[in-house]
């Protein structure tokens, strides 16, 4: 089969999906462009901002891409690029579209705070104690993981450390100028994009060569700052800023696979079973962030929500944004599908999905003139670039919900509880991540695909049960919500199996952690799934009249 016309399917599909069914969901839940969102109503200047539409789709889609859309696809391509390619399109346009939409959507109607506060409100505190704390310890792993691979990045490409170096001061400047300066965002994108150009160029130029140990040092530090700091002088611009690498990057992509338009070569479908991995679950676990993704309900209700100027940006930025992601997957797989199954197994070998990916796009940009050298070191630091964005997120993020959890144990003092304080529950964040990050992230990094799709069933689960309560249509998240809860415990319940086994031969040290968390998430989703079952049976809205659908 021919990769151009896979590419322009997948293209065509989207564009109906967000005109058709954005559109539906968009009445169905009625989404009212004259309600105050709470960037307006609650504009504080440090985390709740009103902000343009293409800035905002620019955060938001750095922040839940990453390398989830890139590592995903291609690590699931062991089953056959065909079922890879379908859930793409099936999970973007009905799973992973409804589930950022609707995140972020919810979290508007309360006040901009996390999926946990819409589980309380509608399955009680315990809901949400048990969910913050899962939620928590997943972004715990995550700061761990991507400051592992940004750190990694670095040391390898000492160019791609200097850039992003120089990023940071140009977004600085770039939110300065907007924001405080009143210089219209039109021509500040226009010259922030050729000096994002230029640092790339000079990041060539003057490579930084340090020791992994200092650079996880530098991050932590870096993200501490990121998390505390006002979103309109860092984390914002320097998000928007970078999605003009990722577009960039996917623009290349097209472009090549169009002009070169090369062969599928990788088998359609392969087995079942592929050396004890089984296509269900863990084709759903795997491709994560190219279909559905937990953690993309953690940024929408976590970043997103309170720089959401208006709630017709609802659909653009939750729907809009997933399929745009979805686009990226479908090139992702080409970059592996174009290759014979050997061919594909030398790269994997050699360094990984992303080096697959940068190998496929440098050889499609060469087809139109650009050096495969070139497109290929372009790519790696477009997905390094998007690794510092999603760990900058996800900390902040992580604060907002340890912020969450503790503001119901607040004091009389009106200072209130020094753990819901900015710059404690920040540091708590980075300190426990930090922990992970030096000693032990990699032993629990297997679970990470079962926990993050964990969190895209609870975050349907309370979508779900809100829709209902408030009157609303629901089967467009409880349909997806119970296929994801099947897919996850599926997935735990091998897992568990597999580890098990090696503890009961004598590998407890290596293990058993793996074992333990294992078990504890097979219980939290059963214990939601009771709670949501009870809370399903009380028709009333236990939040208030502001918080209705």
């Amino acid at each position: 089969m021919n990769s151009a016309l896979l590419i322009l399917v997948a293209i065509i599909l989207f564009l109906i999906a967000y005109t058709a069914y954005g559109g539906w969901l968009v009445k169905k839940w009625g989404i009212d462009v004259n309600k105050p969102t709470p960037a307006h109503t609650r504009n504080d200047g440090i985390d709740y901002v009103p902000t343009k539409t293409p800035v905002l789709l620019g955060h938001h889609f750095a922040s839940i891409a990453g390398a989830g859309p890139i590592v995903g696809p291609i690590a699931a391509a062991i089953f056959g690029w065909v079922p890879v390619f379908l859930w793409i399109i099936i999970g973007s346009v009905f799973f992973g579209g409804v589930h950022d939409m609707g995140s972020l959507f919810a979290s508007v109607r309360y006040d901009s705070k996390s999926v946990g506060e819409v589980i309380e409100n509608n399955m009680g505190r315990r809901g949400k104690r048990l969910f913050s704390i899962f939620a928590w310890l997943t972004l715990l792993l995550v700061v761990a993981a991507f400051t592992n691979i940004c750190a990694n990045t670095f040391v390898a490409v000492p160019s791609a450390a200097t850039s992003s170096l120089l990023f940071m001061i140009l977004a600085v400047v770039f939110g300065v100028c907007v924001y405080r300066k009143g210089f219209g965002l039109g021509i500040s994108t226009v010259i922030g994009v050729v000096l994002l150009f230029l640092c790339i160029w000079l990041g060539m130029r003057f490579p930084l060569s340090l020791s992994k140990s200092t650079w996880l040092i530098i991050l932590l530090a870096y993200i501490f700052i990121a998390s505390v700091t006002p979103v309109w002088i860092l984390l914002q611009p320097r998000d928007y800023l970078n999605s003009f690498l990722l577009y960039a990057m996917m623009i290349g992509g097209f472009i090549g696979i169009i002009v070169m338009h090369p062969a599928i070569k990788l088998e359609p479908v392969t087995s079942f079973n592929v050396g004890g991995q089984y296509l269900f679950p863990m084709l759903f676990v795997t491709v994560a962030c190219g279909a559905i993704s937990g953690f993309h309900s953690l940024v929408g209700s976590g970043t997103s929500s309170k720089q959401l100027d208006n709630e017709k940006d609802i659909k653009p930025i939750g729907y809009g944004a997933m399929l745009i992601e979805g686009v990226l997957a479908v090139v992702a797989i080409i970059t592996a599908a174009y290759l014979t199954k050997g061919q594909l197994g030398s790269l994997l070998k050699d360094g990984g999905p992303v080096n697959v990916f940068s190998t496929g796009l440098g050889t499609f940009m060469d087809s139109f003139g650009i050096p495969f050298k070139v497109g290929k070191s372009f790519t790696a630091l477009a997905i390094s670039a998007f690794a510092l964005t999603s760990l900058d997120t996800a900390t902040r993020i992580g604060r907002f919900i340890f912020q969450e959890f503790f503001e119901s144990y607040k004091t009389s003092d009106k200072k209130g509880n020094i753990l819901t304080n900015r710059f404690v529950s920040t540091a708590i964040t980075v300190a426990f991540g930090g922990i992970l990050t030096f000693k032990g992230w990699e032993l629990i990094w297997p679970l990470f695909g079962a926990a993050n799709q964990l969190l895209a069933a609870l975050a349907l689960l309370s979508l779900a049960v809100w829709l209902k309560k408030c009157g609303k249509e629901h089967k467009m998240a409880t349909i997806p919500m119970i296929f994801m809860f099947a897919v996850t415990l599926a997935a735990l319940g091998l897992m568990i199996k597999d580890n098990m086994k090696l503890v009961i031969g004598g590998e407890f040290s290596k293990y058993g952690v793996l074992l333990i968390l294992s078990v504890l998430l097979a219980i939290l989703s059963i214990v939601l799934i009771v709670e949501a079952i009870k809370s399903l049976k009380n028709k009333t809205i236990t939040a208030g009249e502001n918080y209705k659908a």
